[in-house]
């Protein structure tokens, strides 16, 4: 048709010109709190409600790790909290078959309130000092995440970011940089699920004693530990004598209150053994394949597409039995399982 400039390969939609971001946006505000079971197994993070300037090396059979503090000292248990934050969100955006980053942006209230911190300006000074010490605590360590082993020396996070802060000085928009060795176990799926009263525990002992049954006794019925052991996994500076004396303190609290999630624990004074027995609490991951439900026929093809070659059937049983929680959309998730399968292996 005259007069027709209509070019036929050309989109009559204008470009796209939002900024193609290369990081990670949180928006999920529901997701299961998450934490990597390399630092719940071994002492990563201070116990002490003090800056604790100590080098620490701690070794197990072939394995070692070094925790290097900077001078504003080690990072606490409480400033992991932003990891858990971090690792919540990239699992849940991976359940859902979103791709992720390393690098995640996302609103300081929105990690705030997740983690049950307070959102007055003394919340987001802590938050801010959280980053700092994060930043700063060095590791070294052949510990490996995602079936690698690191040599090298890292820190926890490489970089945090304040992106705006409001005219009072409250940092608005955060950016977070994971180490590698914390997003290897990400992607790797080397997380364990954690009660959402983890953020209620008001003692940094309290916590890293739940971090410790959480990745030892699991779903068994019940865990034993020797209380020097156990003082050890803790990363406790304190005299055993004094480490007794704490435990103690939250053993009678527990059989007071059952404030410990998922667990009751008790001491045996006679053996010095701390037992740690399953309230019940926790959800079977064996009850997943039935709690995902099935998948819609058009998705095998999709499948097919994304990862050629492969026999779809069988990686649905590999996807099914990588998950951890039952996805917001298994279609998606699946679809997006076969196409990261498919990168990192290519054709069979």
């Amino acid at each position: 048709m005259v007069g027709d400039n209509t070019n036929p390969v050309r989109s009559p939609l204008l470009p796209d010109r939002r900024q193609q971001s290369d990081f990670f946006v949180c928006d999920i505000f529901d997701a299961a709190p998450k934490a990597d079971m390399a630092s719940m197994e071994h002492p990563i993070f201070s116990i002490a409600t003090k800056p604790d300037r100590q080098i620490r090396r701690y070794e197990s059979g072939r394995n070692f790790v070094e925790i290097i503090p900077s001078a504003k000292g080690l990072a606490t248990v409480h400033d992991r909290d932003v990891l858990i934050y971090c690792i919540s969100q990239l699992m849940a955006a991976l359940n859902d078959g979103r791709d992720v980053t390393q690098t995640l942006r996302f609103k300081a209230y929105d990690l705030l309130t997740a983690t049950n911190r307070g959102t007055d300006g003394r919340g987001y000074q802590q938050l801010r000092s959280a980053f700092e010490r994060l930043r700063g605590t060095t590791i070294s360590t052949n510990i490996t995440t995602g079936g690698q082993e690191q040599l090298d020396v890292f820190g926890l996070i490489e970089h945090a970011r304040i992106v705006r802060q409001t005219r009072e000085g409250r940092m608005l928009d955060v950016e977070i940089k994971l180490s590698d060795w914390v997003f290897n176990a990400i992607q790797s799926r080397e997380v364990l699920t954690l009660h959402r009263d983890y953020f209620r525990l008001r003692k940094p002992l309290e916590r890293r004693i739940y971090e410790i049954a959480r990745k030892h006794c699991g779903q068994k019925d019940e865990w034993r530990i020797t209380l020097a052991k156990l003082q050890a996994k803790c990363g406790s500076n304190s005299s055993q004598k004094e480490f007794r004396r704490m435990l103690q303190a939250i053993v009678r609290q527990d059989e007071t209150h059952a404030h410990m999630p998922d667990y009751s624990v008790r001491f045996d004074l006679e053996t010095d053994m701390v037992i740690f027995s399953n309230r019940g609490t926790l959800v079977a991951t064996t009850s997943l394949e039935s709690e995902t439900p099935a998948l819609k026929p058009d998705t095998y093809e999709d499948a097919r597409q994304a990862a050629p070659g492969w026999d779809v059937r069988y990686l649905e049983g590999e996807w099914r039995a990588w998950i951890i929680e039952p996805p917001r959309d298994p279609d998606r998730a699946f679809i997006g399982f076969c196409r990261k399968w498919f990168e990192r292996r290519g054709r069979p």
